[in-house]
């Protein structure tokens, strides 16, 4: 379910999604399930039946399916993005990079968890809806098997936020981490652990900076 968390800001639809897997896979003279087994998926994985939940709910193709479908095909994100737009290739920009680390250290950010002030580096990144986004490199294995070290995540302060989304959240203390959004009230929040050795956190809205959501991750 991570795909919607990018896809939703350029406020594209399941359908166009999938419409791009396909025709990467047209593009590789493929089948959907040709894709998947040189992607070293399941063959079913991209197959038009696994699109749709037995509750009849859209089932978004994973960051993880994606990322192997492109390396396999020799893809870059920023072309998929445009065989999702249906309009080839869509030009990039250059996003701010920071590194968690750094990220804890005022002076980056303002308090809505925009990026501010300088000493940003920058990477190419497909042009998004929110002007605001920016990237974070991970470091350690705190976020493992998630996130390992080395990885980028683009990162969205604009973004709404729902159950089950992955963010970035910052306390008012510098900390900051990567989780999963279980629960969020007008006094507490509760983030699950993305690596199971590291234990669940509860925090009170009042100790939370800002909180933003995660886009995509290069993996």
């Amino acid at each position: 379910m991570l795909a919607p968390l990018f896809f939703g800001v350029l406020m594209l639809t399941h359908a166009q999604v999938w419409a791009a897997i396909d025709r990467l896979a047209e593009q590789a003279s493929l089948s959907a399930s040709g894709l998947a087994k040189r992607a070293g998926l399941d063959p079913t994985t991209f197959n038009k039946s696994k699109r749709i939940t037995a509750a009849g709910r859209p089932r978004w193709p994973s960051t993880e399916s994606i990322s192997k479908a492109l390396t396999a095909t020799g893809t870059t994100l920023q072309n998929f993005v445009g065989l999702v737009e249906g309009s080839g290739i869509v030009p990039a920009r250059a996003v701010p990079l920071l590194g968690f680390a750094e990220a804890g250290a005022g002076g980056y950010f303002d308090d809505g968890g925009f990026p501010a002030g300088e000493g940003w580096d920058e990477i190419a990144f497909p042009a998004l809806g929110d002007e605001h986004a920016y990237a974070l490199e991970v470091s350690g294995q705190s976020m493992e098997p998630a996130y390992r070290d080395g990885d980028v995540v683009i990162v969205s302060p604009a973004a709404p936020i729902r159950r089950g989304d992955r963010v970035v959240v910052k306390t008012r203390s510098g900390e900051v981490m990567a989780k999963e959004l279980r629960r969020q009230t007008g006094k507490s929040i509760e983030l699950k652990s993305l690596n199971t050795d590291h234990a669940d956190r509860t925090l009170a809205m009042s100790d939370v900076l800002w909180i933003a959501r995660i886009l995509w991750a290069s993996q």
